[in-house]
């Protein structure tokens, strides 16, 4: 069972070493001097899920924030130490989902970080269509283990194992995609951003010569 108090970090996710500072605006996106409360940045990740097809009942919001009546965080506590973030959801097939964040030094941010991404991914879905969505998400859940050295193929690696001839499109939206959850700055690494970047020169070099 996920714990939406206190914070569940996903297994196997690496923890950010140094958060930064950032004030994701009250507008739905861009930054500004008006930071976001806790509760904004719950109902704009809600909301890109809801675009996705899941409900309330689909979706677990993990932080050290105590939580409400219905399960949310509060809006009326202070800053604790971990602002890390995750969203859990189950898919309509009955898979788990995960997309966790801890880069900022505030959950609110992190949460809205959460928001951001998941419009991010949807790109994936005008391009590619839901398989390659899914296929995407699948990567999150599916990291290697720490220290794992085998070379994993460039459809595994971009989740697009499902689909039989990708476009450099489809390749170029899920690159971007993964890219935007695991580079260092995003609170990924240095070797997720090499194999990503190696699996896209492999896809494009494999398919388009």
């Amino acid at each position: 069972m996920i714990n939406a108090y206190p914070l569940q970090w996903p297994t196997g996710w690496p923890r950010c070493r140094s958060r930064k500072t950032a004030r994701f605006s009250t507008k739905s996106r861009g930054y500004s001097s008006s930071s976001i409360t806790v509760n904004e940045g719950v109902q704009r990740v809600l909301a890109e899920l809801d675009r996705m097809g899941y409900t309330r009942d689909d979706v677990v919001i993990s932080t050290n924030v105590p939580v409400r009546l219905d399960g949310l965080p509060r809006s009326d506590r202070g800053e604790p130490f971990d602002s890390g973030a995750a969203v859990y959801w189950r898919t309509r097939k009955g898979e788990n989902k995960v997309m966790a964040i801890d880069v900022y030094d505030r959950v609110a941010d992190n949460l809205a970080a959460v928001a951001a991404t998941l419009d991010a991914m949807r790109a994936i879905e005008r391009h590619g269509g839901a398989v390659v969505l899914d296929r995407a998400f699948s990567g999150f859940t599916a990291l290697p283990a720490p220290g794992q050295t085998v070379k994993r193929d460039w459809q595994d690696v971009l989740g697009l194992r499902s689909v039989a001839l990708p476009t450099r499109e489809q390749v170029k939206a899920a690159y971007r995609a993964l890219a935007s959850m695991h580079h260092p700055d995003k609170g990924g690494s240095e070797a997720m951003m090499a194999e990503l970047n190696v699996a896209q020169d492999e896809a494009l070099k494999e398919i388009f010569g």
